[in-house]
């Protein structure tokens, strides 16, 4: 457990979804001029936030910014946040989680619409052409909070002392503590097959009902309803939390219905397990029936830094030249860490999945072995 109190304060990751959201997903052009911009940016983006924040202080404007694995290895090396690696895609038996670009992601969040779009219009004309663009979602949150396919989204969701326990990092990864991981996924509906089910079919597919949010029953839910497979515990039987963020979207001209899924956690390997639950299924071929009407069509993870890191990071990794110093290495000299998280794929915590010991949960990549060439 971290204490807030010792933690550097980590960036709004634990913010109310709010009503209005934007989700984009950069990728950084190629030049050292790209990447100079980038760091200005990052020392620069809570600055930014502040600027268009106060002007409307009640719209409640909130900024994560997270950073790609390959894109942390380009602009900042060694050392590097330890469970930092890029998004494993899942193929299951009948549905398949892609893994997509991404080296930066902004996650906008305000009352108002007029606010996330005055601060993404201001974040882009500072790093003009040093990015490229790779997806843009506009959320909206859809009446009491709810999904596009009707069922409230973000019912048991961490609050308080809680979310803060399962989203930041803390002494377990020396100098990131006050960070988190974010994985973000869009998806996209097949509501006229939705709509073609009863409102008791969609409760199970669910796993809670649909007009009061009550979890349905253990002897009535089915064991692949999308309550179900989202549960994840340790050997003890204590719940794992992630802190979800979803929000819909849609353009009804398109017939485009969607979800877009973004989970903030400690570790990735809590939300990894969740969606291998979902794609291969628990056990393997009881996947998640919801993914039967939803189709994930991206799938990204980002390290979201402490707001103090995001800012020293302006001038680079703050941390390398203390690692320097303990290796006993002139300044420059490669190390271990220096490695692509393909390249420490074995090592204790470079790119791996294993989140410990989950009582009745193999190691991810245990589990995902019998998929392996089938």
């Amino acid at each position: 457990m971290t204490d807030p109190s010792t933690s550097p304060e980590p960036q709004a990751v634990a913010d109310s979804p709010g009503v209005a959201a934007y989700f984009i997903v950069l990728d950084i052009a190629p030049g050292a001029p790209a990447e100079e911009a980038v760091r200005a940016f990052l020392g620069n983006a809570a600055g930014l936030r502040r600027s268009v924040g106060k002007r409307l202080v009640g719209r409640e404007l909130s900024l994560v910014v997270g950073i790609g694995s390959s894109a942390w290895d380009r602009l900042f090396g060694a050392p590097r946040p330890a469970a930092l690696h890029p998004f494993k895609a899942l193929s299951g038996d009948k549905h398949h989680a892609p893994s997509t670009p991404g080296d930066l992601l902004l996650h906008i969040r305000a009352r108002t619409e007029d606010m996330c779009f005055e601060l993404a219009t201001q974040i882009m004309q500072a790093l003009g052409a040093a990015v490229q663009p790779v997806d843009e979602v506009h959320g909206f949150r859809y009446f009491d909070a709810r999904s596009m396919v009707g069922f409230v989204d973000g019912t048991e969701n961490p609050e308080g002392a809680e979310a803060h326990d399962a989203t930041v990092i803390g002494g377990e990864d020396p100098g990131f503590e006050g960070g988190s991981y974010v994985i973000v996924q869009k998806y996209l509906h097949n509501m006229q097959a939705w709509n073609k089910l009863s409102t008791e079919e969609q409760e199970r597919v669910i796993g809670r009902t649909k007009a009061d949010d009550i979890e349905l029953a253990d002897d009535v839910k089915p064991t692949n309803s999308h309550v179900a497979l989202n549960v994840v515990e340790d050997e003890d039987g204590n719940e794992l939390a992630i802190l979800r963020s979803n929000m819909a979207f849609a353009a009804p001209s398109r017939g485009e219905f969607g979800t877009y899924f973004i989970a903030y956690a400690n570790n990735p390997s809590v939300t990894e397990l969740m969606l291998t639950n979902m794609f291969i299924g628990r056990p393997p071929g009881n996947y998640d029936r919801l993914l039967d009407f939803s189709t994930a069509v991206t799938g990204t993870l980002f390290f979201v830094p402490s707001q103090a890191l995001l800012e020293a990071l302006a001038d680079g990794n703050p941390l390398k030249a203390e690692a320097e110093a303990e290796l006993g290495a002139a300044p420059g000299a490669s190390s271990a860490s220096d490695a692509s998280p393909d390249d420490m794929a074995g090592t204790s915590n470079g790119g791996t999945l294993s989140i410990g010991s989950l009582r009745g949960q193999p190691q991810l990549d245990s589990l995902l072995a019998p998929q392996k060439g089938s």
